[in-house]
């Protein structure tokens, strides 16, 4: 059975190798469903720019090319997000890990407007609500505050709307713990 999966998939484009392993209980329907998921995730739905490809932090690059800071307060800040082709998914609306670095990076920007620099930030937990999404070339407001801070810890909102409609689409809370700042 799985010689003749390794020889079908040699004939045609798959998300499969020789070497994948297909369990029996799965039907062969379901097998197709997964293998044109992947294909469809590996050829449309990560179409990273060239400028891209072998660049150190390439992943941060390309959030920061779609993000800009629009205003920016004691505890709050604003940015605008480009939902562009590169950070979609397969069902061409922005991807959640891609929504999660941006969530991660408004959260340390907004925490940093009240922790001093003496304070190492250090990322505790990230809690992501996916409400809705938002399609390619939408403009979505995010917007962070400072829930909480302190000595020891600082807790920040983030919410994404669409710029049009308001439309609340993703929610996030991330939780920093201070730690001293070692020195070398």
């Amino acid at each position: 059975e799985e010689d003749r999966m390794g020889e079908e998939n040699s004939k045609r484009k798959s998300s499969y190798t020789r070497d994948t392993i297909i369990s029996e209980e799965l039907s062969e329907e379901d097998v197709a469903l997964v293998d044109i998921l992947f294909m469809h995730v590996l050829q449309d739905g990560y179409n990273i720019p060239p400028q891209y490809h072998d660049v150190k932090d390439s992943f941060s690059q390309l959030i920061r090319s779609c993000l800009k800071l629009h205003s920016i307060h004691p505890g709050k800040l604003s940015c605008i997000l480009s939902v562009k082709p590169a950070i979609l998914n397969a069902y061409r609306t922005m991807h959640g890990g891609a929504i999660g670095a941006v969530a991660e990076r408004v959260s340390i920007a907004c925490a940093r407007t009240v922790v001093g620099k003496d304070k190492e930030l250090f990322l505790g937990e990230l809690r992501m609500s996916y409400l809705s999404a938002a399609p390619c070339n939408a403009e979505v407001v995010i917007d962070g505050s400072i829930i909480r801070s302190g000595r020891n810890i600082t807790v920040v909102a983030v919410d994404f709307r669409l710029k049009d409609s308001r439309k609340l689409v993703y929610t996030s809370n991330a939780t920093f713990y201070h730690m001293p700042v070692a020195s070398l």
